[in-house]
């Protein structure tokens, strides 16, 4: 059987979302990041379908409306979950032979770090459902959808601070990870990434937070250019590492920099790992994450010079960083077939 992980910009029947409420971390401040998710799925909704599991799915579907979603595209699927970073807990879906097979890893509230055991279900009960017009293949490896990138064509970009943390599979080494994420998500090269993080991130670098592919062997990253900040030295380093990374081709890859944004921090004066690299591609566009900063403005046309041709959107996740994620980390492409 032929496996192959898509890009994330290749064509997609849609994008799953899980909704904040009152027994998530967002309990605190769910009037401010709300109407960040609203805007969300609004904007997805112009281009491709919007799944979201929601533990009230009749109030919400009157909040999408009234905001302006395209309520056609809108499924609303009453399921239990720990919390909403569907990045992490759903599905990977690989084409195996051409069609898509959804690849259901298992997931630890990265690293046991927090309660996962309905995250870890949400995509059996989707199945039992019949949410997906495709079969789903579970996995007892623990792997973030966050913690990986590919090209599209056999390569795998990923970290090892995230992957080879004992806190995820503490029984397999390396190069038994690496046979697995071969035989499951049929990638033929892993690019390690082994310097590069950002503080207040929960993850353990996950590579969404850090560096992106983007067609035509281009890699975005996050670009730290001042020497005071805590940090530029692992970033620098991190910079370096790519700039000896190949193409299949062997040729050196295309290398965009993204803008730094200003330091923020939460109330405890603890960092947010604010992050122009968390950046969600759809139909036809890029929605961005943006902060309120001097800095949003480049950042979207760096993406946009990336990924010419599609519509580059801003969204301000100003409010989504204060539980330590962004807008990529908060998604899950669905690639075309998955849906019915």
């Amino acid at each position: 059987m032929n496996v192959r992980l898509p890009a994330e910009w290749e064509p997609q029947d849609g994008v799953l979302l899980a909704w904040p409420h009152e027994k998530t971390d967002w309990a605190s401040i769910l009037p401010l990041v709300e109407p960040v998710f609203l805007q969300l799925a609004a904007t997805i909704s112009r281009y491709e379908q919007v799944l979201i599991v929601t533990t009230d799915p009749a109030p919400l579907a009157v909040k999408l409306e009234n905001f302006g979603a395209t309520m056609a595209a809108i499924t609303l699927v009453q399921v239990p979950f720990d919390d909403t970073w569907c990045r992490d807990f759903g599905p990977i879906t690989v084409l195996a032979d051409g069609l898509p097979r959804l690849q259901d890893f298992a997931f630890n509230g990265w690293g046991n770090k927090f309660y996962a055991e309905q995250d870890n279900a949400v995509t059996p009960h989707l199945q039992q459902k019949n949410i997906f017009s495709a079969p789903v293949d579970g996995h007892s490896l623990v792997l973030e959808g966050g913690s990986i990138e590919s090209d599209g064509n056999g390569t795998l970009l990923t970290t090892s601070q995230c992957l080879l943390n004992p806190n995820r599979n503490p029984y397999r080494n390396r190069e038994q990870i690496e046979g697995e994420l071969r035989d499951t998500l049929g990638c033929r090269r892993i690019l390690w990434l082994d310097h590069g993080h950002l503080l207040g991130d929960d993850t353990d670098a996950h590579i969404d937070t850090l560096a992106r592919f983007a067609p035509n062997d281009t890699i975005l990253y996050v670009a730290c250019h001042d020497p005071a900040d805590e940090h530029y030295p692992a970033l620098k380093r991190m910079a370096e590492e790519l700039s000896t990374f190949r193409s299949e081709a062997g040729l050196p890859y295309r290398l965009l920099p993204l803008p730094w944004p200003a330091a923020r921090f939460d109330d405890d004066g603890q960092r947010l790992p604010a992050t122009y690299a968390n950046f969600l591609i759809i139909n036809g566009a890029v929605l961005v994450p943006t902060y309120d900063d001097p800095q949003d403005d480049a950042a979207l046309a760096t993406v946009g010079e990336a990924f010419p041709g599609r519509e580059i959107t801003g969204i301000d996740c100003s409010a989504v960083i204060l539980q330590h994620g962004s807008l990529h980390c908060l998604t899950m492409q669905l690639p075309q077939g998955v849906l019915p």
